[in-house]
């Protein structure tokens, strides 16, 4: 069956099944809720548990399976209404990533819905404090981004002042102000953080997660990260397995 059938073959299965989808402008309220910070609004509409929601699609035909798929695409909503929102990318991210970790090894639907609720009250409850905080300019907002994106890249102030608009020296004073860090500090700070999941969340070895991320060499990866953190990767992934 060609996609052509198989897409027509679907709406013809859902129209048999009076099968309707989550209304669009509900789903709008509630990502919107999230990225504004508004715990109370969120608390309401998770009150009906992800398992026992209309709408959501067939993604397989085992529920288990089904409802950790869109858990995933939520997940990935989520972070990047809260990014539009002011959150940095790399807290975004490894936010969803841990909760999507989380969602992968669990059993029962129930755990799912629970978590998904977990889930969205902490996104909301960091968005709040977010939008209590100053948020960046845009300029070191862009700067940011970037740093994310290619933090197994070197970081040039030549390309911060490109994806910014400014002058290199003004880009860089701006970042200083608005963060509290260099941007070499800011830098390093992300790919320690970084780091930190890696080895919590992934079994790349310790070599290849100094390469990832763009480390001159392993023992240079080990000596910022005991700078910062206070003890080693070996050590960090051996107490946080």
């Amino acid at each position: 069956m060609d996609d052509k059938k198989k897409l027509f073959y679907r709406e013809f299965v859902n129209r048999e099944n009076d099968f309707v989808r989550a209304p669009l402008v509900p789903e709008t309220e509630f990502f919107s809720a999230i990225k504004t910070g508004n715990v109370k609004k969120v608390k309401e509409l998770c009150r009906e548990p992800l398992d026992e929601k209309n709408g959501l699609g067939v993604l397989s035909t085992n529920p288990l399976r089904n409802l950790k798929y869109h858990f995933v695409i939520t997940a990935a909503m989520i972070a990047r209404s809260c990014i539009e929102g002011g959150m940095e990318f790399s807290r975004a991210y490894s936010m969803s990533d841990v909760y999507i970790m989380e969602a992968d090894i669990m059993t029962d639907v129930k755990e799912i819905s629970s978590l998904h609720k977990k889930m969205c009250l902490e996104y909301t409850s960091e968005m709040k404090r977010i939008s209590q905080k100053r948020i960046y300019s845009k300029y070191v907002n862009a700067c940011l981004n970037f740093i994310y994106e290619n933090l197994h890249d070197k970081i040039t102030a030549k390309k911060l002042a490109e994806v910014s608009g400014l002058s290199e020296s003004y880009i860089l004073r701006l970042f200083h102000k608005e963060t509290g860090k260099t941007v070499q500090e800011y830098v390093l700070a992300k790919k320690i953080e970084t780091s930190k999941n890696m080895l919590r969340y992934t079994k790349c070895s310790l070599s290849d997660i100094a390469l990832t991320l763009g480390f001159p060499s392993q023992s240079y990866w080990t000596q910022a990260f005991r700078k910062l953190e206070g003890t080693t990767p070996a050590k960090y992934r051996k107490f946080n397995l």
